[in-house]
């Protein structure tokens, strides 16, 4: 008897979904930094067995869209509820059990098991979870509450259990040696990304996508050319900083990532382009991948 299928994690942002995500599949598949909306796509992460194929899916966080881009990554987060066999939905103790309801109200009439997983558990304490826990039953009555600590790897092993004996009998959707739906340039732009996030501020990280242009590999060696795509020239001026210093930065730590997650020496060049309100356009984002179909 074989199991298989879509665990689809969902949830507000920055309650530590990529990180849950990450620990589940023991790769570093999804961006988990300390900033809010940080996975922009729906990025899937697969572990296998003899007996089962567990489909993880991260999410990006569900927020009330302000431009096309969150459009895109809010149908992300609702395709997930269409086609999990299970569903995890990720929350922290600082969070408000209503917040985002309409999304709830979604979750509530889904006829697939619902976990929810009270997340970072570590910042509150036993009075405070068993309320927390209280309200969850409430608000979604058919679903099962688990208090995890994904940074801490506490109660991670229960859920992935738990998970298996949810899964439907079922032949593996992929090939028992693959990892992820992704190709590499998809993680050559994640990992930019994530660099570009931990060292800019304000709106700067939020306003930039990367393309990769050239992706070349031999046995030892990747030679990888990168586009890093911004709204204003102001912006542009910011990313590479005075004298080239900051994109320098960027382009190093990110080539120390790269040969960390290849395995392989990387030689990696950079670039900045102003794409003007890259953001709200339709046709750039669908260049970019933003296309929850």
């Amino acid at each position: 008897m074989h199991k298989s299928g879509f665990v689809n994690i969902v949830g507000n942002p920055n309650v530590g979904k990529s990180t849950l995500m990450n620990l589940l599949v023991g790769e570093r598949i999804s961006i988990a930094t300390f900033k809010a909306q940080t996975t922009r796509h729906r990025i899937m992460g697969i572990i296998n067995d003899e007996e089962a194929q567990i489909v993880f899916s991260d999410t990006p966080g569900v927020l009330k869209p302000n431009y096309k881009l969150q459009e895109s990554m809010l149908a992300f987060s609702e395709s997930a509820l269409q086609d999990a066999d299970v569903l995890l939905y990720v929350t922290d103790p600082v969070e408000k059990v209503d917040k985002n309801s309409g999304f709830l109200q979604k979750v509530q009439r889904m006829d697939v098991p619902v976990l929810v997983l009270i997340n970072k558990i570590d910042l509150t304490n036993e009075k405070d979870l068993v309320t927390l826990v209280e309200q969850w039953h409430e608000t979604l009555p058919k679903a099962e509450i688990l208090p995890i600590s994904a940074l801490h790897k506490f109660n991670v092993q229960p859920v992935l259990q738990r998970i298996k004996e949810l899964l439907p009998e079922c032949p593996p959707y992929f090939d028992k040696d693959q990892l992820t739906d992704k190709p590499a340039r998809f993680f050559v732009s994640e990992i930019i990304r994530e660099k570009i996030l931990l060292y800019y501020d304000k709106e700067i990280p939020y306003s930039v996508e990367v393309g990769v242009e050239s992706f070349q590999e031999d046995d030892t060696h990747i030679h990888i050319n990168a586009i890093i795509y911004v709204e204003r020239d102001s912006q542009k001026g910011i990313i590479i900083g005075h004298g080239g210093k900051a994109l320098k930065k960027v382009a190093t730590e990110a080539r120390k990532s790269l040969e960390r997650f290849f395995g392989k020496s990387v030689y990696l060049e950079t670039f900045v382009k102003v794409d003007k309100d890259w953001r709200n356009s339709d046709k750039e984002l669908n260049l970019f991948g933003y296309n929850p179909e």
